[in-house]
């Protein structure tokens, strides 16, 4: 019996079809096994790993501190980079973590945070990874998992799924995601590189600077370079929500450069007004002030991570962490007793207190010594009072400065000698005086500052004041701990000191945001 055409037809579809099925088959499977690699079990505990966590757990809880941020880049066994941190290493350092009582965060929370919410408990970290790196999937996440940890990976959307197996893919993304162990941010969708800005073969971030366009000669127009931003940044937040994952509120700088190498103030500003439409805030791991999340980050959109590479040991990371650990003003009574509190920074490099107590050594070759009191741990400082004692004061040779909102938009600065008291107010990059007066001539006077909101008060040896009631700034940009300084204008002469210190909250005042950053902005997400 013959068959007719279209049953030959059939059949030979069906044998096709059984034929190409298992190749078919065999290559969705090597497409999955490209695009989802297998993961690699975390490690075990080291030796003495347990000792260093347990140490951990002696610090202080601050009640209303704000969360820490951590900057990472890549997990994995590549030992030629300073960015990767091996497996071992980020085991050790979530283990020392969680047992001094630590709890990470979701963006959610994070931005919640920022946006005025309440501080998600007295320990708490947010875990950054830039990049997208394909580290992540094959090592943080099990490890992520082992501690019930959880972590936001910022991705350069362009390279998801290039330079495999250097960088993830979108599968593996999906996965990460479904896990509930991780949210992904924003780092550019193309603009995580370096080219010429300048006639002269200057290269910088593509994102801070305006580029030059050898073919015309010139450089980028302001109008050119917003298009060019505005559309990366877009682009990324399309790509991302295009395979179903939230969009974006958060911003991750590239090379953490938030300017350009160019003077031009009107770049900055754009790049800032772009980020600002679509973000809640931007982070880096570099800033001219430290910008700890809470009220000052807030108000700047913009808040500083502490990085860790390969190099950071696990007493390392919780001693940075505990420096940007808010802390209210009654957390150190007596700050002189804690030199190892102090950032020097009158550019001497030098260490220590002893150029501002006295004791020694003062620096060569310059006149002046300053030093800043926990500078990232009293950035949200609103209300407090110092006391001061300075001593070895001369007519016309030295004084000595207490500085305070220090870090600020609108810091201010005390200076006390033989026979004056001056306040004085930031501005242009130079303090000028607001306030003078009389004291009664003597080597040594006790000057008392109280930081109210926007009220500063101060008095010296309990009668002669100078008050500033407002502020040109407001919340978040006005607030700020203090600093020190001493300055000796004889080469021969006696340098200054202070005798004692002492700090508190004021009357009414709580110190420090405990109640959350407290910004809420048009653009927010």
């Amino acid at each position: 019996m013959t068959r007719s055409a279209p049953a030959r037809a059939l059949l030979g579809l069906l044998a096709l079809t059984l034929v190409c099925v298992p190749f078919y088959g065999a290559w969705r499977y090597h497409e999955f096994r490209r695009a989802v690699t297998s993961q690699e079990a975390p490690p075990r505990p080291a030796a003495g790993a347990g000792a260093a966590a347990q140490g951990a757990s002696a610090g202080p809880r601050t009640r209303g501190a704000g969360p820490v941020v951590l900057a990472y880049h890549d997990v994995g066994r590549n030992g030629s980079s300073r960015y990767t941190v091996t497996p071992e290493a980020f085991d050790a350092q979530l283990a020392a973590l969680a047992a001094a009582g630590y709890r990470t965060l979701s963006s959610a929370e994070f931005v919640a945070y920022l946006r005025g919410g309440r501080a998600p408990g007295p320990r708490s970290v947010f875990l950054t990874f830039d990049d997208g790196t394909h580290g992540l999937w094959v090592h943080a996440d099990r490890i992520l998992a082992k501690y019930r940890m959880r972590a936001a990976a910022f991705l350069i959307t362009r390279a998801v799924g290039s330079h495999r197996p250097y960088y993830l893919s979108w599968e593996e993304i999906g996965r990460m995601a479904g896990s509930g162990r991780w949210d992904f941010e924003n780092h550019t969708h193309d603009l995580h590189r370096r080219a010429a800005v300048g006639a002269d073969g200057r290269r910088s971030s593509v994102l801070t600077g305006r580029l030059w366009l050898p073919g015309e000669a010139r450089r980028e127009t302001e109008a050119e370079y917003r298009r060019r931003v505005e559309e990366d940044l877009d682009r990324a937040n399309a790509d991302i929500t295009r395979h179903g994952l939230p969009a974006p509120r958060l911003f991750a700088y590239p090379f953490s450069e938030a300017s350009g190498d160019e003077a031009a103030m009107t770049t900055n500003a754009t790049l800032r007004a772009a980020l600002d439409a679509r973000f809640t805030a931007a982070l880096t791991n570099s800033s001219d002030r430290p910008l700890p999340a809470g009220r000052r980050a807030a108000a700047a959109r913009e808040v500083q991570r502490v990085e860790v590479t390969a190099e950071t040991g696990v007493r390392d990371l919780l001693a940075a962490v505990e420096r940007w650990t808010a802390v209210s003003p009654d957390a150190c009574p007596a700050p002189l007793t804690r030199p190892g509190l102090w950032r020097r920074n009158d550019r001497s490099g030098a260490t220590g207190l002893g150029a501002l107590t006295g004791a020694g050594p003062h620096p060569e070759g310059t006149e002046y010594a300053a030093a800043s009191y926990r500078p990232a741990s009293t950035a949200d400082w609103s209300s407090y009072t110092v006391d001061a004692r300075a001593a070895r004061l001369r007519e016309s040779k030295n004084n000595v400065g207490l500085i305070v909102r220090d870090g600020s938009l609108d810091p201010l600065a005390v200076a006390v000698s033989f026979s004056y008291v001056r306040l004085m107010e930031r501005q242009g990059g130079h303090w000028r005086e607001v306030g003078r007066r009389k004291l009664r001539n003597a080597a040594e006077h006790r000057v008392t500052v109280t930081v109210d909101g926007d009220r500063t008060l101060v008095v010296v040896d309990g009668t002669v004041q100078i008050k500033r009631s407002g502020s040109r700034v407001t919340g978040g940009d006005a607030s700020g701990g203090f600093a020190l300084s001493v300055r000796n204008g004889d080469p021969d002469g006696v340098w200054p000191r202070f005798a004692s210190l002492s700090v508190r909250p004021s009357a009414g005042g709580d110190g420090a945001a405990g109640k959350g950053a407290g910004r809420k902005a048009a653009g927010d997400r």
